[in-house]
């Protein structure tokens, strides 16, 4: 192929609608944590076939990104069979993103001419449909919406603009509305601007359209928990659980319906199964942790720890905690809240220095991604007033916290933890407290715009 023949097919496969034009950059993804997902989702058959063959679709550009183009070539083929399988006669709008990722894939492995042929078929179908282009059909716009979804936090509201176009044309489809929950849901829970109210109608919408998704159910009951709904939300957990008893993401979500409702017990010894048929999932590492904590905390809630065989029990499940979160940060790397969670952990034990060097790998990574800002600066902050009892620190790590949002529940921590370093050096004597409002002032100054 001479260069201007290269420069021709490349600027027409740049005109795709794929995966490898969606500017989904390698550099802002963790690829081993995305593949083990994806393999998990295909392992366990989640969802129904379309979403297997978007799985499937997902998996062919990740192994093309890890530089395994024969196994991407392997996972996209079997992407269209599942496709052409499922839809049948209607398969053509369906097939765009996967033969849109097959010509790219071609195109790099130069086969130029099995690449041709790809972008011929997809001509093929833009002439079936003349009045849409490709990148407006609601099959394109839902599929680019879970892989915006699926592949990083970071493209999260994209996730969300594509899944409502989808739905402005589709308003009843079943992947498009549960992707959308997922989606809504997420936002929310980092604290991005999305009401919960929001969330649970949507969620009630996509089990309206879909009644067997039990991932939706358990997913609406944690919700329901978080607003003390716990009648509504139990009978969904249980449905939930009776309909789905070993998928992993269903029983992850009912461990934290039944750790929100007071079922710790319970809790743990659903994760423990689960964790027998995903012994390297961080997330499932992780709600284990949050239950041994919720143990721990409570026992020591209740001023028994002076006693011998209490504060053992309580080293003990300190212990467990310690270990899943571990765990769950060694098979997912940058989990900045079981890293600070850890961290946390470490120094409650008394073990400092084990935390200090946790806590800075975690600002360091929380920066670069500038992730769960908030919660670290906050967390350190504590770390450092309360453990290592320096106030100067502490006060600059809660501005810091404080300068992100000060309406958030980390801000207004921050805010209450700064008023009340105030008002403790305001009472030892005029001049002390005049000198500490100067000194927190000069620290809201030197956190910068």
């Amino acid at each position: 192929m001479s260069s201007t023949e290269g420069t021709i097919l490349e600027d027409e496969l740049r005109k795709l609608e794929c995966h490898f034009t969606w500017e989904l950059e390698k550099e802002e993804l963790d690829l081993t944590d995305l593949l083990n997902r994806l393999e998990q989702h295909v392992d366990f058959k989640l969802g129904d076939n379309a979403g297997l063959a978007q799985t499937y679709n997902s998996l062919g550009f990740v192994k093309y990104l890890l530089g395994s183009p024969q196994d991407a070539l392997t996972f996209l083929q079997k992407c269209v069979e599942i496709t052409k399988e499922y839809w049948d006669n209607d398969c053509d709008k369906w097939l765009i993103v996967a033969y849109g990722n097959l010509a790219w894939l071609q195109y790099h492995m130069k086969c130029f001419s099995e690449s041709e042929s790809y972008l011929e078929k997809i001509r093929s179908i833009a002439q079936k449909f003349p009045d849409s282009p490709l990148g407006f059909h609601h099959e394109v716009l839902g599929e680019k919406a879970w892989a915006f979804f699926k592949f990083s936090r970071k493209y999260y509201n994209q996730a969300k603009d594509c899944f409502e176009k989808a739905l402005e044309l589709e308003p009843r489809n079943v992947q498009w509305n549960c992707g959308y929950a997922f989606v809504l849901n997420r936002i929310e829970t980092h604290g991005f601007g999305v009401p919960k109210l929001l969330t649970i109608k949507q969620l009630r919408k996509a089990i309206e359209v879909n009644p067997d998704n039990d991932e939706l159910k358990a997913l609406l009951a944690v919700k329901l928990a978080e607003s003390t709904e716990y009648d509504e939300g139990e009978k969904l957990m249980e449905e939930a659980l009776e309909g789905s008893p070993n998928a992993p993401n269903v029983i992850r979500y009912v461990a934290k319906f039944l750790r929100s409702y007071g079922s710790v017990e319970r809790s743990i010894a659903l994760l423990k199964r689960a964790l027998e048929k995903s012994p390297t999932s961080g997330f499932i590492h992780h709600q284990l942790a949050l239950c041994y904590k919720r143990k721990k905390n409570d026992l020591q809630r209740e001023g028994c720890q002076n006693t011998s065989k209490a504060g053992d029990e309580i080293q003990r499940l300190r212990s467990q905690c310690i270990y899943h979160l571990d765990k769950a940060t060694e098979f997912k790397c940058g989990f900045i809240v079981a890293m600070t969670e850890l961290a946390n952990q470490y120094s409650e034990d008394g073990k400092l220095d084990r935390a200090e060097e946790l806590f800075q790998q975690t600002l360091q990574i929380a920066e670069e991604k500038n992730e769960n800002l908030q919660y670290i600066y906050l967390s350190y902050a504590e770390f450092q007033q309360y453990k290592k009892r320096s106030l100067s620190d502490a006060i600059t790590y809660y501005m810091k916290c404080l300068k992100i949002d000060k309406d958030t529940t980390n801000g207004k921590k921050s805010d209450k933890h700064l008023k009340k370093i105030n008002d403790k050096q305001s009472s030892k004597s005029f001049g002390s407290g005049k000198a500490k409002r100067t000194f927190v002032r000069k620290e809201e100054r030197n956190a910068g715009p």
